[in-house]
């Protein structure tokens, strides 16, 4: 998939209707309006998108004075489409786009949706700081490792003059939109990967794997590396333009590539009525430009989040 379908999918229509005549009828301000609001919103999906998704939770509780409840399960991108297109969640976070099997269950249960850009993320391969022999990676060095049927076991056998070490893999579940985005960047197919490897959906997992095991080598979203950058070691990847190391600079200007990849809501329509969730919505994108960065990753182009904004408030016009 190319970076341009990456940042701007196909979309159904919004309407975001009720939010506007709630205030235009009251003569009330934004605010109260908000604070008018009432009900319940529930969200499930990718485990890298949930603290995004959690942070904007907490900040519309606020703002509707604790009347609106977000509740933020996180059973992975996979998981999350199951529930998503079964009807039973109003918001989806995905860490990838929706796949074809997916969107053909949403529509076979009558779910439409709207899909939303709403962030950048990078892909973090990690070690165990004490292991300081490997100073970079490239991206078939890591096919190598990661691909069906490989019998690397050593680092040795990745390169010579790396220690003859045994290497201890950690990786998210099959379940997770970081394993099918890494498979497909890395393998060159997605859901391609070895199978003997210490899998989980909870990222913390992870980083607890590799921070106890000096030979592990592991990968998951670069926000958590970032919360845990005094127990795991980022490995720069080398993807055609010399060795890069992840950053919210090189993510965002796509230097850190392969592994820098855009995050998703997907927003139930029929939800979309309710004006709590059209609320939620435009609350989310007008304060991801300030929420995002600090919750660790990085905000799309300003210009965007205010399209996107402008848009929503023309009935008729489409989500990019």
């Amino acid at each position: 998939m190319s970076t341009q379908n990456w940042m701007r999918g196909a979309v159904l229509l919004v309407v975001l209707s009720g939010v506007a005549a709630c205030a235009k009828d009251s003569g009330s301000s934004a605010d109260a309006a908000l604070a008018n609001l009432s009900g319940t919103i529930t969200a499930d999906g990718s485990s890298t998108v949930g603290p995004i998704t959690e942070a904007m939770a907490e900040e519309f509780g606020r703002a509707t004075a604790g009347n609106v409840r977000v509740t933020v399960g996180s059973s992975g991108t996979g998981g999350g489409f199951k529930r998503f297109c079964a009807g039973e969640t109003d918001i989806s976070d995905a860490s990838r786009p929706i796949k074809d099997a997916e969107a053909q269950l949403c529509a076979q249960n009558g779910v439409e949706y709207i899909q939303q850009p709403v962030a950048i993320d990078g892909l973090a391969v990690v070690v165990n700081p004490q292991n300081t022999a490997v100073q970079c990676l490239t991206v078939p060095e890591l096919k190598k490792i990661w691909e069906p049927g490989s019998t690397v076991k050593n680092w040795s056998e990745v390169r010579a003059g790396l220690p003859n070490e045994e290497i201890k893999l950690y990786g998210p579940g099959t379940n997770s939109g970081t394993f099918d985005y890494f498979t497909e960047a890395v393998v060159g197919k997605e859901d391609a990967s070895r199978g003997d490897y210490s899998a989980s959906e909870d990222d913390n997992v992870l980083v607890q794997g590799v921070a106890g095991d000096r030979g592990a080598l592991g990968y998951f979203g670069f926000a958590y590396f970032q919360e845990n950058a005094s127990r795991v070691r980022a490995v720069p990847v080398a993807g055609g333009a010399g060795c890069v190391e992840p950053s919210p600079e090189a993510v965002a200007s796509g230097q850190y590539r392969p592994l820098s990849r855009p995050l998703y809501l997907y927003i139930k329509k029929a939800a979309l009525a309710r004006p709590e969730v059209s609320a939620f919505l435009r609350f989310f994108i007008e304060h991801a430009p300030e929420l995002v960065p600090q919750v660790g990753y990085v905000p799309r182009p300003a210009a965007d989040y205010q399209a996107d904004l402008q848009q929503l408030a023309q009935p008729g016009d489409t989500v990019r």
